[in-house]
């Protein structure tokens, strides 16, 4: 049989229509196309918001601490106060803020005999409008510049023998300033005959291996204001110390700052714990003036009532 001959019209038009299938298959006319867009980094991909905070509301902050605490906090002198004084004085002053669901705070103040004391509490929540970073990450960030900025020695939350703290030297120098422990005064008493640099000397020895069961540290040893919380355990501090220094039981991170500062109207310790619990952070400031200066504010009963209220803060918010 004869081939049939090539028809060069025919080869194009066969060629055409392929063509036109091809682009049919692969061409992004179709409204299901969004499966090539998600697996090119489109909108379907994109990273999760991070997490949100903890916290969303804040309590009221007068209210916070309980009334126990805050009678611990602000000692009287012995003097009765009638109804409405009493109210004045454990009741607080509410900071005036513009978002009480972002920042609260209330201020306590009792003036005595003995000097003023003054109790600070502000509650911060932070929110993160970074997608990216979440509360608890932001509020870390805004805790870690306020330890750079009250200069808290880097790893001082380990436990580390105490130096003597400023009121202490100032109580073996001048004999005064602080309150020691009774077992001190009578053993500096029965060895007066022995000298008085001796006497003192073995009044911190049996003071420190009575207190603490240990071998004396060479610390000159002080004893806190009756007021103080019976429930504080000496143990949270091992050695003693009143330096400033991160605290590793509170929170998700905390500090402790401690200043002595001598003015011409007197002389005032004030106390500062800042702890950050996820997206919250709560600072505590807790000082003492004195117009005697002679009279050196005692740095561990202060230390102690205020690490007492920032315990029960924390387990408050943590409910």
């Amino acid at each position: 049989m004869p081939r049939k001959p090539f028809v060069p019209g025919a080869a194009v038009v066969v060629a055409a229509a392929l063509a036109a299938g091809l682009t049919g298959c692969t061409g992004n006319s179709s409204p299901d196309s969004d499966t090539g867009d998600a697996k090119s980094g489109g909108a379907a991909t994109s990273s999760p918001a991070a997490e949100p905070g903890r916290y969303q509301t804040l309590p009221e902050a007068c209210g916070l601490p309980s009334r126990g605490v805050i009678h611990r906090m602000l000692p009287g002198d012995g003097q009765a106060l009638s109804g409405t004084e009493a109210q004045k004085v454990y009741g607080g002053q509410a900071d005036i803020t513009y978002d009480t669901d972002r920042r609260v705070g209330c201020r306590w103040t009792r003036e005595t005999t003995a000097g003023t004391r003054h109790l600070g509490l502000d509650i911060q929540r932070v929110v993160s409008y970074d997608s990216a970073v979440s509360d608890d990450d932001k509020a870390q960030a805004i805790y870690d510049k306020k330890e750079l900025a009250a200069q808290i020695p880097p790893g001082s939350g380990s436990p580390s023998p105490a130096a003597p703290s400023p009121s202490a030297s100032k109580s073996k120098e001048k004999g005064e300033g602080v309150v020691t422990n009774d077992a001190t005064d009578k053993s500096a008493t029965d060895q007066g005959a022995a000298g008085k640099s001796a006497a003192d000397k073995s009044a911190t020895g049996r003071s420190s291996a009575g207190a603490k069961g240990k071998a004396p540290s060479g610390s000159p040893s002080q004893k806190s204001d009756p007021s103080a919380d019976p429930s504080t355990d000496p143990s949270t501090d091992p050695g003693g110390s009143t330096a400033p220094r991160v605290l590793d039981d509170l929170g998700d991170a905390a500090f402790l700052n401690d200043k002595l500062v001598t003015a011409d109207s007197g002389v005032h310790r004030d106390v500062t714990v800042v702890f950050r619990t996820s997206n919250v952070i709560v600072k505590i400031t807790y000082d003492q003036w004195s117009t005697d200066k002679t009279m050196l504010p005692d740095s561990q009963e202060l230390q102690d009532k205020a690490r007492s209220l920032a315990t029960e803060l924390s387990d408050s918010l943590s409910e």
